[in-house]
């Protein structure tokens, strides 16, 4: 594997199919440059608000990226780079790119509301419910998951912890507070004016080279994990209700060019390292086998026993399993994710300010992730046999650890691995925590969706619906949800969350599938995706019920973690079921009305 070469190839074809087939998409749907959006006609100064495209860009980014495009194709590797990048390309060309263009378009037909009211209007109320009850439960596991992930990089004094990752811990958390505060007195200054956009960029750059430097070499702030959970459970209860402009938009714009630098850093480092010669013929095998296990092996390919327990050591930045759906699972927000549908119906499409923008927003921000997933093949690839050797802790570590040593390769470079290896740590740390109130904000409206009477708005709720659509109640009750899971045992349900991200597209893909069919526009670019996302997930969910089922029977592991999982798995598989049922009926069962 030549890592420049597997770099650039995949960039071109990237390129290649946001030209052709994302310009045709927008042909097909009749996206109209002309046509008032949400953001404009719904203008409330709090969730809809015009915004430059650019500006959007970096809030969308940054909310759909997290660490899944890290995390995903680095625990896959274990197939093979050539599984990996194969599903990488087509996956986020013909599925994930398509998936998160038609719910944002979607959206904007329907006055800025997320899939649930797109299910609403093309299916039925009851689907609608259904969709609203299981994207809510997932949020509440993201937010508990991302502010776990959070705290655990901003903490001190952790399980294991060292003054080396006490320090740097200390750094990241000062850099992140530095940038809430900024980015709030940036909103309120840059509020109603008109900055030309090579100075934004640049003042933005250049804020955030200073707040870089300030928070590294000043870590003043020194908090434990559960003061940290306290903490950001207040932030994003604030940061879900504030007006998108004060908090939302300056934060993700001024953060996306701390992702953009990680991802040219990223280029510079595997580029350099190719033409030296270190990243010319990389070790990762084109393909392993259909089967992989996490068990961690030397360079002979024999299992490592620890010699303190005479147990197998386990590859922690690993996945395991059959590669059918293991794969399509794992890389997840790599080529597609049903995330991304809830941000881009739920905050992105109400700050859009022209049609025109939402393929380079939905359909390149998936690209871009794309990419992003390339880079992270080719960090595991330069670190193969320490990574096989189960000598990293996270995915995460990978991906800083074979970037800052691809830029030590360079001449000249030799001593940056430290630094760089912190900054690309940042930038992860910075990629969650942005989904981390994006989230919150998305579990806020898919809350009160939930209680909206049918063929009613949400300002003609009554009674106690009237209490559970407030925006402060939703908040409330999802913060709690949330921060209280990521404090106790998330990470009982956590091994499901993948195949549920992944029945969350599903879903997302029929929603929109069913809206252009009653429209009468072309939808059957999404019959392959929509299929092939159902029968990954079910599967994934059969197998992982049969598995849970025979651990119970055999009184192996931890009965109460595999019972839960049981029963969730079986919830699951039964609710995509019914969905798919009625969304099928929509689609097929009938002929559709005359375009709009």
């Amino acid at each position: 594997m030549n890592a420049m070469i597997v770099l650039l190839g995949g960039l071109v074809i990237l390129v290649i199919g946001y030209v052709l087939y994302g310009g045709w998409l927008a042909k097909q749907w009749g996206v109209d440059p002309s046509r008032p959006t949400p953001a404009q006609e719904m203008h409330d100064g709090v969730d809809y608000v015009p915004t430059k495209p650019y500006i959007l860009l970096g809030h969308h980014f940054s909310s759909i990226a997290g660490a899944g495009p890290i995390n995903g194709p680095i625990q896959a590797a274990v197939f093979g780079w050539v599984p990996v990048l194969l599903w990488v390309l087509i996956g986020g060309i013909f599925f994930g790119a398509v998936h998160d263009f038609g719910a944002l378009f979607a959206s904007l037909r329907h006055k800025g509301q997320t899939i649930a009211t797109v299910i609403a209007e093309n299916i039925d109320d009851t689907a609608k419910k259904l969709f609203c009850i299981f994207a809510y439960l997932t949020l509440v596991l993201v937010v508990a998951a991302f502010a776990s992930i959070v705290a655990n990089t901003f903490a001190v004094n952790l399980a294991n912890a060292t003054e080396a990752s006490n320090l740097a811990n200390q750094r990241t958390a000062m850099i992140s507070v530095l940038f809430i505060v900024v980015a709030i007195v940036y909103g309120l200054a840059t509020r109603g004016r008109e900055i030309p956009t090579a100075a934004n960029i640049i003042i933005a750059i250049a804020i955030i080279v200073v707040l870089v430097a300030v928070g590294y070499n000043f870590p003043l702030i020194s908090l434990d994990y559960t003061t940290w959970m306290i903490l950001l459970g207040v932030y994003i209860m604030v940061a879900a209700v504030a007006p998108v402009w004060i908090l939302l938009q300056p934060r993700d714009f001024l953060s996306s060019f701390l992702l953009y630098g990680m991802i040219a850093l990223s280029l510079v480092g595997i580029v350099g390292a190719s033409i030296t010669g270190d990243a010319s013929n990389l070790q990762i095998p084109a393909f392993t086998d259909f089967y992989a296990t996490n068990a961690a092996v030397d360079a002979n390919g024999s299992a490592i026993i620890d010699p303190a327990t005479g147990k197998a050591v386990m590859n922690k930045a690993a996945a395991s399993g059959f590669l059918f759906p293991a794969l399509f699972i794992t890389i997840a927000c790599g080529a597609i994710s049903g995330f991304h549908s809830l941000v881009a119906s739920g905050t992105t499409s109400k700050q859009l300010d022209n049609e025109k923008n939402a393929r380079p927003i939905a359909y390149g921000g998936m690209l871009i992730e794309c990419l992003l997933a390339i880079i992270s093949l080719c960090a595991v690839g330069f670190v193969w046999t320490k990574y096989c050797a189960g000598g990293y802790a996270s995915p995460t570590a990978v991906f800083a650890g074979g970037l800052s040593q691809m830029l030590a390769c360079i001449p000249g470079l030799e001593n940056i691995e430290g630094i760089a290896y912190t900054l690309l740590i940042l930038a992860v740390s910075a990629f969650c925590l942005t989904s981390l109130d994006t989230a919150t904000r998305l579990g806020r409206y898919m809350f009160q969706e939930l209680w909206v009477p049918a063929g009613k708005s949400m300002d003609e709720a009554t009674g106690a619906r009237k209490v559970l659509t407030n925006a402060y109640v939703a908040t409330l009750v999802t913060v709690v949800l949330g921060v209280g899971l990521g404090m106790t045992g998330y990470t009982i349900i956590w091994p499901l969350f993948g195949a549920a991200n992944q029945l969350l597209a599903a879903l997302a893909l029929l929603a929109v599938c069913a809206w252009l069919g009653n429209a009468g526009r072309n939808n059957k670019m999404f019959y392959i995706p929509m299929v092939f996302m159902l029968v990954v997930t079910l599967t994934s969910l059969v197998m992982t019920l049969q598995a849970k089922c025979t651990a119970l029977m055999a009184g192996t592991g931890d009965p109460f973690a595999a019972g839960v999982q049981a029963v969730l798995a079986a919830v699951l598989f039964i609710l995509a079921v019914i969905l798919a049922v009625k969304g099928a009926k929509t689609i097929f069962g009938k002929k559709k009305a005359a375009a709009e």
